[in-house]
């Protein structure tokens, strides 16, 4: 994609565990080992359903974001989730998170993704301000609601 992105693929598994586990835990997400690796290797072996792409330098990458995609009536045909963003704690706050999130939605917008969503916890203001920055805008009258199986 460019320098900061790199589609990720089998071989990267294991850059990718350690990034998401640590991600899981500062989101207080208690998953195991083997739920994160039959999480992400279907994408990384190509699932058409998602993909995930590497942050910074292929070879030393310093964290990884996951989009999965799905289909909108409302937008007019494909969108995407922007599932999980990770990014070490050492280089937050030097404008990598917002330049990857211009990137990823400019290619995916000439990729033909007519929107691109994502979550933020509301006591996370940091967050919103870059997503915001990004061109994220919440949407009035619209909260995110799961149904779990």
């Amino acid at each position: 994609m460019t320098e900061i992105l790199h589609l990720a693929g089998e071989p990267d598994l294991d850059r990718i565990l350690p990034m998401a586990a640590a991600f899981h835990a500062e989101e207080g997400l208690d998953l195991s080992d083997e739920h994160r690796l039959n999480a992400l290797l279907p994408l990384l072996k190509g699932e058409p359903h998602g993909a995930i792409w590497l942050i910074g330098p292929k070879i030393s990458p310093v964290g990884y974001i996951v989009v999965c995609f799905g289909w909108s009536i409302e937008f007019g045909g494909l969108d995407a989730i922007i599932d999980e963003v990770w990014i070490r704690e050492k280089v937050r706050g030097r404008g990598m998170g917002g330049e990857v999130l211009r990137v990823l939605t400019a290619n995916l917008s000439a990729a033909g993704v007519r929107a691109v969503h994502l979550e933020v916890g509301g006591d996370n203001p940091k967050a919103e301000r870059l997503y915001r920055r990004a061109g994220f805008r919440k949407r009035d009258g619209y909260h995110l609601m799961s149904w779990i199986a």
